[in-house]
C-alpha cells in the first residue's frame, strides 16, 4: 500500500508503534456519535436533553477507552521488550504472536467491558433522563447493540491497520522454524461480522432520514431495527454467503496446494476460475510452482554434474566459494592399463566400461562422506572433508578405499584393476575459473602427494596404499599395517613414508564413520588374521 493513509500510519508508527494503538480508541466516540444521532431521529428530545446525553455517552466512553488502553498496553510489553533490543528467536516469536493476536485478544478480553461500564449505564440514564416505559426501554438496550456492534467491528479492523507496520517489522525477523497457529478471526467470519451490522446500521439511518426530521416512536424505531435484521439475515446474507463461497474456495484451493507443494509434489495446481484478484493469485501461484519444478530440476541436473553437497552450497552460498584452508584426505584413483584397452576397444565400448565403473565407484564415496571431486579420464580424484568438512576424514578415505578394492575384484576378478593412493594434508578448498567457467576443488601439495602414491601403488603391485600422514591420523587398532619402502616421489625432494593397509574385522567401527553395504575390504575375519606380513599398529 502507498496510499497517503497507510504512509502516514507507517510513519507515526516507526515514531512510536503504540502511539496508534491509542490513537483508534477515538474510532468509537465517533461511532458513538453518530448513535445518538440516528437516536434523535427516532426520539423527541429538545438540545439540550440531546447534548446531555451526548455528554455522558462521550464520559463512558473515554472510561472504557482507558480501560482498553490499559489492556492493550499490558499485551504490547513483548513488542517493547523486542523493540528495546531483545532479538532472540524465543522473543520475536513472542513479540509476533502478542501483535497478531492482539485485535483478537482483545476482543475476547474487553467485549464485557462496553456492555457493563458503558453501554447499559447509559440506557438506564437515556430512559430515565427520557421518561420512558419499559417497552421503550427493551426496545432501545436491543436496538443500541447495532451501535455497539459497530464500535466492536470498527475497533477489531483499526487494530489490525495499526499493528500492520510494527508486525511487518517484526516478522521479517521470524526463525525460519517459525510455527504458525492461528491467532484471528478466519476471512469468513470477519464478513459475516461486518456486513449485518453495516446493513442494520444503514437500514435505520434511512428510516430515520426518511421521516423529514420528524421524530418517530420507540416503536417504530423497534420495527425498522427487526426490518433492518430480517432484510440482512435474508437477501444480504444470501449475497453475503455466496461471495464467501466463491472467495473462500480460491483460498481453500490455494493451502491445500500449498500442502501439497509442502510434501514435495511439484505438479500441485489450482484452478484459475476467476479473472478478478483470486484468478491473479491462483496463476501467481501456478507460476511459482513451475518455477520451483524448474529450480528442482536445475539443482538435480546439477547434482548429476558435481558433488550432491557442493550443489546445494552453491545454490545457497553462489559460485564463488572462497578459498579456506582445510584439513582433507585425499584419493586418488587410477584404472590400470587402461590406455591398452582404449587403443584396441571402441570408443562406445570405453565410455560404457567406464560409466559402469564410476557407477560402481562413486556411491562408495558417498557413502563415507567423500565426493568425486574431479574425473580424469580413467582416473578420480576423491575428497573427504571438503566442501563439508568431516571430522573422521581419514578413517573415511582410507575404509572407502579398501571397500572399492573389494567391489573391484568382486566385479571384475582380475580382469581390471585398481590403483589407490591415499593421502592427508592442508589445501586450500575453493573455486577456481575465469571468463564464467569455474570449478570446485582442492589445491595443495597433499594432492600432489597422493597422486605420486597412487602411481607408486603399480611398482610395488599393492591396490591400496596410505601415507603416515594419514597413517597417524586413523584411530588406533581399526586396521594392520604393512611398511612399504620408503619412496622418493616425483617432484618430492623429502622421501614419503608408505605403507599398505587391511582391515582389522573384530575392531569396533569408529564413531562417525559411515555405513557400507560392503565390508571394508572385503576379507574374512580369518583371512585378515592369517595374513603373516602384517602387524597391528598403534599410536
Amino acid at each position: 500500500m502507498n496510499d497517503p493513509v497507510d504512509r502516514l500510519i507507517r510513519a507515526v508508527a516507526r515514531r512510536d508503534s503504540f502511539a496508534l494503538m491509542w490513537a483508534q480508541f477515538g474510532g468509537a466516540h465517533i461511532v458513538l456519535l453518530a448513535g445518538m444521532l440516528l437516536f434523535r431521529l427516532f426520539v423527541a428530545m429538545d438540545a439540550g436533553e440531546f447534548w446531555l446525553l451526548v455528554g455522558v455517552s462521550q464520559i463512558l466512553c473515554v472510561a472504557d477507552n482507558a480501560m482498553g488502553a490499559k489492556l492493550t498496553r499490558d499485551m504490547w510489553r513483548p513488542v517493547r521488550a523486542w523493540e528495546r533490543g531483545e532479538r532472540s528467536p524465543a522473543a520475536t516469536v513472542d513479540a509476533w504472536r502478542a501483535i497478531a493476536s492482539l485485535p483478537l485478544t482483545y476482543l475476547r478480553k474487553s467485549v464485557r467491558l462496553p456492555l457493563l461500564l458503558s453501554y447499559l449505564p447509559f440506557i438506564a440514564f437515556a430512559s430515565w433522563r427520557l421518561s420512558l416505559n419499559w417497552k421503550g426501554f427493551v426496545i432501545l438496550a436491543v436496538v443500541g447493540t447495532t451501535v455497539i456492534a459497530c464500535a466492536v467491528v470498527v475497533r477489531y479492523f483499526l487494530m489490525e491497520i495499526v499493528c500492520r507496520p510494527v508486525i511487518e517489522r517484526v516478522a521479517a525477523e521470524l526463525p525460519d522454524d517459525f510455527k504458525l497457529e492461528r491467532a484471528g478471526l478466519p476471512l469468513r467470519w470477519r464478513l459475516f461480522a461486518a456486513f449485518p451490522v453495516i446493513n442494520i446500521a444503514t437500514a435505520l439511518v434511512v428510516a430515520g432520514v426518511a421521516t423529514d426530521g420528524k421524530p418517530i416512536s420507540l416503536e417504530r424505531l423497534g420495527i425498522d431495527w427487526l426490518i433492518a435484521v430480517a432484510v440482512s439475515l435474508t437477501i444480504s446474507m444470501e449475497l453475503l454467503v455466496l461471495v464467501v463461497r466463491t472467495v473462500g474456495t480460491t483460498l481453500s484451493d490455494i493451502r491445500q496446494a500449498i500442502e501439497r507443494l509442502g510434501q514435495g509434489d511439484l505438479r500441485a495446481r489450482v484452478p484459475v476460475v476467476a479473472t478478478d484478484e483470486t484468478g491473479e493469485l491462483a496463476h501467481s501461484f501456478n507460476q511459482l510452482v513451475e518455477a520451483i519444478g524448474e529450480r528442482e530440476a536445475l539443482r538435480e541436473a546439477f547434482s548429476a554434474y558435481v558433488d550432491p553437497g557442493l550443489a546445494e552450497r552453491v545454490l545457497r552460498e553462489g559460485s564463488a566459494i572462497q578459498g579456506e584452508d582445510l584439513e582433507v584426505s585425499i584419493l586418488f584413483l587410477d584404472i590400470r592399463e587402461f590406455t591398452a584397452f582404449s587403443e584396441s576397444a571402441r570408443p562406445r565400448d570405453v565410455m560404457a566400461l567406464l560409466n559402469e565403473f564410476w557407477e560402481l565407484v562413486v556411491p562408495v564415496l558417498l557413502r563415507w562422506g567423500g565426493n568425486a571431486n574431479k574425473f580424469i579420464g580413467d582416473g578420480l580424484l576423491g575428497v573427504f572433508g571438503a566442501p563439508q568438512q568431516l571430522g573422521d576424514h581419514a578413517l573415511a578415505a582410507t575404509s572407502a578405499a579398501l571397500e572399492i578394492s573389494a567391489l573391484v575384484k568382486q566385479r571384475y576378478g582380475g580382469s581390471l584393476n585398481v590403483g589407490i593412493g591415499v593421502n592427508t594434508g592442508h589445501v586450500i578448498a575453493g573455486t577456481v575459473g575465469g571468463g564464467g567457467r569455474v570449478e570446485f576443488t582442492v589445491i595443495g601439495d597433499a594432492v600432489n602427494i597422493a597422486a605420486r602414491v597412487e602411481e607408486i601403488t603399480r611398482e610395488t603391485e599393492d591396490t591400496v596404499l596410505i601415507t603416515e600422514a594419514t597413517r597417524r591420523a586413523l584411530p588406533a587398532g581399526a586396521f594392520a599395517f604393512s611398511p612399504r619402502d620408503t619412496a622418493r616421489l616425483k617432484g618430492k625432494t623429502v622421501p614419503v613414508e608408505l605403507w599398505q593397509v587391511a582391515p582389522v574385522i573384530r575392531a569396533k567401527r569408529v564413531d562417525g564413520a559411515r555405513p557400507s553395504d560392503v565390508p571394508a575390504g572385503g576379507e574374512s575375519a580369518d583371512e585378515s588374521e592369517s595374513t603373516g606380513d602384517f602387524a597391528r599398529v598403534s599410536e
